[in-house]
């Protein structure tokens, strides 16, 4: 390996890591006992079986719980990030221990608090039940993190930009609306995107808060068909949620990539 250059050093390191990659891979095909992981994940009535609620209820309300969460949790970001870079200091505290409240909780122990904490202390639900309950607790969290976004988006903005916009005798809230904030909003749109694939995630956690049965999203039906069903007493319903997912949340992972790599190009 000394007389080698540094190129055919890592092409060599590469081939073997290759290498061992595929005789692992055929030690496992050979090794593993196919009709067990068959019958335990890849159970074909499982799917047959169930597809038509998957589809139907679990994805269409993950998608729907999603987009509500995302469009509360954006009208709050929006706020919140209004009320930080306000000239009036107590908006400015009070939206900065939002922030950092909301970021350093669980989503999960928010959803419990919003969901059965609120009730129990104050006799209050939000509309829609405990389903609209962990909603409100995805839109608290979510908003947190997008509002972080949204202010990193107006700072990247060119100061230029704002003094323009003064010079040309425009108000303060008139150059935010009109000029800071659409320049700003181009540029988060990945990391939003982001945010977005991330929420359709976290609408697995409202499993907690308990549903009806057309109110279940991808984790709950998964859940309760490993307990009765087609697939009861195998993972097969587990398989066919991430598969949903998969379908859901890879499209806009590929959006993301090519939204960066179009920002990249245009600077």
């Amino acid at each position: 390996m000394g007389s080698l250059t540094r190129t055919q050093r890592q092409r060599a390191v590469r081939l073997t890591l290759y290498a061992l990659f595929v005789l692992l891979a055929v030690a496992f095909v050979l090794v593993a006992d196919w009709e067990a992981i068959s019958s335990s994940f890849f159970l074909v009535e499982g799917f047959t079986g169930t597809w038509q609620d998957f589809v139907f209820v679990g994805a269409r309300n993950t998608i729907l719980y999603t987009i509500i969460a995302f469009v509360g949790g954006f009208v709050l970001a929006m706020v919140l990030v209004l009320m930080k870079l306000a000239p009036v200091a107590p908006f400015r505290w009070l939206a900065t221990v939002y922030i950092e409240l909301f970021r350093g909780l669980p989503a999960l122990v928010v959803i419990l608090f919003m969901a059965l904490g609120v009730p129990i202390a104050f006799g209050w639900r939000p509309p829609g039940g405990t389903i609209g309950a962990g909603l409100v607790g995805l839109m608290l969290v979510a908003a947190a993190y997008m509002a972080e976004t949204i202010r990193a988006g107006i700072e990247a903005v060119p100061k230029g930009q704002t003094e323009a916009a003064r010079s040309l005798g425009m108000s303060g809230p008139w150059t935010m609306a009109t000029v800071v904030m659409p320049q700003a909003l181009r540029i988060v749109i990945p990391p939003l995107t982001n945010e977005l694939v991330i929420l359709i995630k976290d609408t697995s956690l409202l499993f907690v808060v308990g549903m009806a049965a057309n109110e279940k999203e991808l984790t709950t039906m998964a859940r309760d068909f490993m307990a009765s069903g087609p697939s009861a007493g195998t993972a097969t319903s587990l398989v066919f949620a991430c598969l949903m997912y998969l379908a859901i949340t890879l499209p806009l992972t590929r959006v993301v990539a090519w939204l960066e790599r179009r920002q990249k190009r245009s600077r």
